[in-house]
């Protein structure tokens, strides 16, 4: 709808004249209020005068479309989508009944089945532990060597009259004997025995020459040969001058026996 020239100029001419009386009352505040001069005032009357009147003309004195040209937004889109939409929908469903029934697709492969999980092998035992074990295991199951072997390899057979006997002691000195299962090659049931033929400490063993380790060789019952093969007298002699060996110490740590 479009205005006549005569509403177009009375609504331009009173645009202006409203922004006219605001740039008037702006140059007012602004030079008794704000302190400005009187040029910097009316410079800024005029030029907020201009402003308001060309936004004023535009925003009431432009034309305005009839109400019959007015469309909503999105209609002529909408309908565009749906034709085209309906186009492609078409060859498609001709396509579907086109199709014989025989095309089904083949039903989808099974899933192999999972391959068993593999035991955890049991944790190895350390060499040093292994050689403790088996250590415990001889001493505890004894010596099945024959009465006349050769322990010490100096060509003779061992017998029971061999050697010489060592010193030996009627009973611990001072009441308390020393852990004799320190030494490599002695448990519970040897301790006894070495108990029992008067050797309680370790410098008896470590003084032990080779004609009295023959002897102890010989009449281990059970157990002979023991002292030789396990060197006992080389442990001897560092845990009798107060030092100590790894099997020693894992035997005071509670390891072996």
């Amino acid at each position: 709808m479009k205005p006549d020239n005569k509403d177009g100029l009375n609504c331009t001419f009173s645009s202006f004249v409203m922004a006219l009386v605001i740039g008037i009352l702006a140059t007012i505040v602004l030079r008794f209020f704000a302190g400005l001069s009187w040029p910097g005032s009316i410079f800024c009357g005029v030029l907020v005068a201009v402003v308001l009147g060309a936004l004023f003309v535009w925003i009431f004195c432009r034309e305005l479309p009839a109400l019959g040209e007015v469309k909503a937004p999105g209609a002529t889109s909408d309908a565009a989508d749906t034709s085209a939409a309906a186009a492609s929908a078409a060859p498609a469903a001709a396509a579907v009944a086109a199709a014989p029934a025989a095309s089904d697709p083949k039903p989808a492969p099974k899933p192999a089945a999972k391959p068993a999980a593999k035991k955890k092998a049991a944790p190895k035992k350390t060499a040093k532990a292994a050689g403790d074990t088996a250590a415990a295991k001889v001493e505890a199951a004894g010596d099945a060597a024959p009465a006349n072997t050769d322990f010490d390899g100096d060509g003779k057979v061992e017998g029971t009259g061999e050697g010489t006997k060592p010193a030996a002691l009627d009973g611990p000195r001072g009441g308390t004997a020393d852990n004799l299962k320190e030494i490599k090659g002695i448990g519970p049931k040897l301790e006894k025995l070495c108990n029992t033929l008067g050797f309680y400490h370790f410098d008896q063993i470590a003084n032990w020459t080779s004609d009295e380790v023959a002897w102890v060789d010989a009449n281990l019952e059970g157990f002979r040969g023991r002292v030789t093969r396990d060197e006992w007298v080389a442990q001897a002699k560092i845990l009798a001058a107060g030092g100590e060996t790894e099997f020693s110490q894992r035997v005071e740590d509670g390891k072996v026996y």
